[in-house]
């Protein structure tokens, strides 16, 4: 449903002149696809975690400065607050060494099993599909998803009353997992407003129940 998103300034240091990736990415229509249509089933889902543990021996290398400077960006002036943290598509724990110094209950989730066996025993790993998420309703107090699908419904069903999602795009509009602050809040059941900031290569949102 549409709600507000507010902008912050830019981060000194921020990134504009981003080359074309993400955009012209198969990912890109899974991503705008699974948050409005609720298009997911198990044929896509097995490919999409058959392309990430593809990916996983690598997949660290890829973090960068200016990749790391939006998730630290976001926690600094996102505004979100909480004691139970679950991080949807953690991948190799690019997010959740910087999560686990900032909160207490810290849970990583990712499809991808080679992604998780990648990632340092930083925080409870949890192999699991996020659009049937094996949490109870109101389980936690902020969802962080760095570079991950979204979905909307299990969002909406996790979160506690008065709780956060957390919204990053490590390459800005050229992530292949994409959805512009103003798309994710369209895309959440009932009314929510968000903070948006970009930082290094990257933006985030974060976003709250109106």
């Amino acid at each position: 449903m549409p709600g507000s998103v507010t902008w912050l300034p830019d981060a000194e240091g921020t990134v504009t002149d981003l080359p074309v990736f993400g955009s012209v990415s198969p990912m890109r229509e899974v991503t705008e696809t699974v948050a409005f249509d609720a298009a997911w089933d198990f044929s896509r889902r097995e490919k999409v975690r058959e392309l990430f543990d593809g990916m996983a021996a690598e997949w660290s290398s890829r973090s960068t400065p200016e990749r790391e400077a939006s998730i630290l960006d976001a926690l600094d002036r996102g505004g979100l607050a909480g004691d139970t943290v679950i991080e949807l598509g953690s991948g190799t724990g690019l997010g959740t060494g910087h999560l686990i110094e900032r909160f207490d209950d810290v849970v990583a989730l990712d499809l991808s099993m080679a992604m998780l066996r990648h990632q340092p025993d930083l925080a409870p790993k949890v192999q699991a599909d996020a659009s049937v998420l094996p949490f109870r309703d109101d389980a936690a107090d902020l969802l962080v998803l760095v570079n991950m699908l979204l979905f909307p419904a299990e969002v909406d069903r996790v979160l506690r009353p008065g709780g956060g999602l957390l919204w990053i795009n490590t390459l800005g509009h050229e992530t292949p997992i994409h959805l512009s602050p103003e798309a994710v809040v369209d895309a959440l059941p009932g009314s929510w407003t968000a903070t948006a900031g970009r930082a290094g290569s990257g933006l985030w949102a974060a976003v709250q129940r109106a």
